[in-house]
């Protein structure tokens, strides 16, 4: 990487010019290629205009669980205590890997036994790029918007696809 003050080459991902000691970190920024890279590195889920959580208290049934998820079509609830603090989410994938086939009577089992702990959150200030990586990384379908401790709303690989379809559709 060159110094822009200097011109001394310097090792990709250097701090700092090893000859004048210029800050180069904002030199080692990834820069977009396109309209869709730059609009997923700038903009944030905000823009994805997320829908409030649908949540539920960690003593509630797998049964109320499910009719809930059915109910309001959709994949994943958030469980939060009685002051509205996020403990965890449950998910259709928790259902499926923890719950069906590997306990005949599920239906009366509380939520907390089977949901995940202390999920992967983000703000409603943090930029696509941060919560595509954090969903890939992770293997999330889901994550969490949190506002000061409490769940504000929740954003899918779903909406993710929707917002960048639009983009691509877009002039």
């Amino acid at each position: 990487m060159l110094c822009p003050t200097c011109a001394h080459d310097n090792v990709p991902g250097s701090e700092e010019c090893s000859s004048c000691g210029q800050d180069l970190t904002q030199l080692d920024q990834p820069a977009p290629h396109d309209r869709i890279e730059r609009n997923l590195m700038e903009n944030t889920v905000e823009v994805l205009g997320p829908r409030p959580p649908v949540t539920v208290r960690p003593t509630t049934t797998i049964q109320e669980a499910i009719q809930t998820m059915l109910t309001h079509n959709i994949g994943a609830l958030i469980v939060v205590d009685k002051d509205g603090k996020l403990l965890g989410i449950f998910s259709e994938r928790d259902l499926l890997a923890k719950v069906a086939g590997l306990h005949e009577r599920y239906a009366e089992l509380p939520v907390a036994q089977f949901m995940t702990e202390n999920p992967e959150t983000v703000t409603a200030e943090a930029t696509l790029t941060f919560a595509l990586h954090k969903m890939d990384i992770g293997g999330y379908r889901h994550l969490p918007i949190v506002t000061e401790g409490r769940a504000s709303g929740v954003v899918s690989v779903r909406d993710m696809l929707r917002h960048i379809t639009r983009q691509c559709t877009e002039n």
